[in-house]
């Protein structure tokens, strides 16, 4: 055992734990904190779950709190517990006269326990309770995760029966025991191997990765539930290309989404650097440096997927040149498989597919219309019109460009002239059918002059844009005669045209581009 006297460790516990910790104590049982959490405290991490491990046995756990849930077959009690911030941050667990449903934190405790053959490489067939903290630990995946602390007053004990702590120390994952016994155990391991590695920055040894070369084919005994899961984990690390690039040289990449290998190797020419695969590669990078949605980095990942399916030769003397025609469609169309067969929600799903259909929008700024940027938003959606540029943009630094170069600029500025609503009369308080019922303008042209006059008015001062001031200064322009009004509303237009004009202006001043 080791002793931490660490009163940066010590804050970090959330009295919610203490309090099911302590209350276990009390009772007395052992109670640790265990695996991730430990491993998290000690890289001075946030740790996202907290789970203790303690001698006693569900039955046992149960009684000694008010609200609990146990729907398992491997002994882990849900323990509830509220935080009352009213009444002096005090921690308990949930009252059962308590009305309505009170927000309640989830504290798994497990009691130690080893696990029999593993016949379907997935769950154990069999689970038995321990009083040993040493058979628990020994069951675990990895060194690091194999670690357990317990309170003992103010100070906390740390015990660390495979060198977890010597292995944070040198960044490396090892496997608890021999790693083909813990990959047959669980086959989902290899992948939790590959997500630890590019989460905590850390080496895989030697040995676990020989083990996982061996025994990569054994992933396809795992539900594609759980694969989605790690698979999500990884790629939404801080290294996720590095996850990938590890998932392809442990043979996992071909059991779980062969399409993307079809890539490695696929010459591309003009202006990429690389073959698809690494311009996917370098394209999901930048969506992860950016710290984009799971959508973009899917869309990132897989958009030109498509293009070993459509690539063509194209000869001409003294010439080859490759072409992909249509590889967004047929890009589309894999991922869409990809992701069902992976079990992606339907939301994700269509919105990844939707982004990769679409990546190829226009490409010759200079011929682009403004017509065409507004198709292209109702074809996307204005609240994904972003979400594509910055799939454009992955797809622009994926080809080791500048982030945004002037022609993405470009489009950043005619999509923001698009998306902003024109000046017009629509945007005054009063439109032509109150002139007509609340003023008695007769039906014709000079309900427009009047509008555009208007307009002019509230384009110099936009506090007059109310509906009873408008409807007053209306009233006086009607007494004027035609040519009068006539001229009026022609110079509200021009108005309107010079502050369009000023408008879009500074629309591409803010991007660097010229009109």
């Amino acid at each position: 055992m080791n002793s931490i006297n660490n009163k940066n460790f010590l804050h970090k516990i959330p009295k919610e734990v203490s309090h099911v910790t302590d209350t276990l104590e009390r009772a007395g049982f052992e109670a640790y904190l265990v695996g991730g959490c430990v491993r998290d405290l000690i890289l001075n991490r946030e740790p996202k779950d907290w789970d203790v491990t303690t001698n006693a046995r569900p039955e046992q756990i149960i009684k000694l709190f008010e609200k609990t849930v146990y729907e398992n077959n491997f002994g882990t009690v849900g323990v509830c517990v509220i935080r009352e911030t009213s009444a002096g941050d005090v921690i308990r667990d949930v009252p059962a006269d308590r009305q309505g449903q009170p927000e309640y934190n989830i504290i798994e405790v497990t009691p130690y326990r080893t696990e029999e053959k593993y016949s379907d490489f997935r769950h154990p067939d069999e689970v038995k309770f321990s009083d040993k903290l040493e058979d628990d630990l020994k069951r675990r995946d990895f060194t690091v995760n194999a670690m357990a602390v317990r309170k003992i007053k103010d100070m906390y004990s740390l015990t660390d029966m495979f060198d977890g702590l010597k292995d944070i120390e040198n960044k490396v994952l090892r496997t608890v025991g021999k790693p083909d016994d813990r990959f047959r155990e669980d086959a989902l391991r290899m992948l939790r191997a590959v997500r630890f590695s590019v989460q905590l920055g850390f080496s895989i040894s030697h040995e676990t990765t020989e083990s996982i070369l061996k025994n990569s084919l054994l992933i396809k005994k795992i539900s594609e539930e759980r694969i989605r899961d790690e698979f999500v984990k990884i790629i939404m690390s801080e290294n996720s290309s590095a996850g990938i690039l590890l998932l392809q040289k442990f043979n996992l990449l071909k059991n779980i989404i062969p399409e993307l290998e079809e890539g490695i190797g696929c010459e591309q020419g003009g202006a990429h650097l690389f073959d698809v695969w690494n311009h996917l590669l370098h394209a999901l990078q930048h969506a992860a440096d950016k710290d984009w949605s799971l959508e973009i980095r899917l869309a990132a990942l897989m958009h030109d997927i498509g293009k070993p399916r459509s690539r063509r030769l194209s000869v001409t003397p003294g010439k080859k040149k490759y072409t992909f025609y249509g590889h967004e469609v047929v890009g589309a169309r894999m991922t869409k498989i990809i992701l069902e067969r992976l079990k992606f929600p339907k939301k994700n799903i269509e919105m990844v597919e939707k982004l990769i259909h679409t990546h190829m929008f226009f490409s010759d700024t200079e011929q682009i219309t403004l017509s065409a940027v507004r198709r292209i938003v109702a074809r996307v959606g204005k609240e994904n019109i972003w979400d594509l540029m910055k799939v454009r943009e992955c797809d622009r630094v994926g080809m080791k460009k500048k982030e945004a170069p002037y022609r993405l600029r470009k489009y950043f500025a005619m999509i923001e002239e698009a998306l902003r609503d024109p000046i017009s009369v629509a945007q005054l308080r009063i439109d032509g059918n109150i002139l007509i019922k609340d003023i008695g303008i007769n039906p014709g042209p000079r309900i427009g002059w009047i509008l555009n006059a208007l307009l002019e008015e509230v384009l110099d001062d936009p506090s007059k844009n109310k509906e009873e001031h408008l409807i007053e200064l209306a009233k006086s322009l009607n007494i004027l005669p035609d040519n009068t009004l006539r001229t009026l509303g022609e110079r509200g237009k021009e108005k309107k045209e010079e502050r369009e004009e000023e408008e879009v202006m500074k629309l591409h001043k803010k991007h660097g581009v010229k009109k």
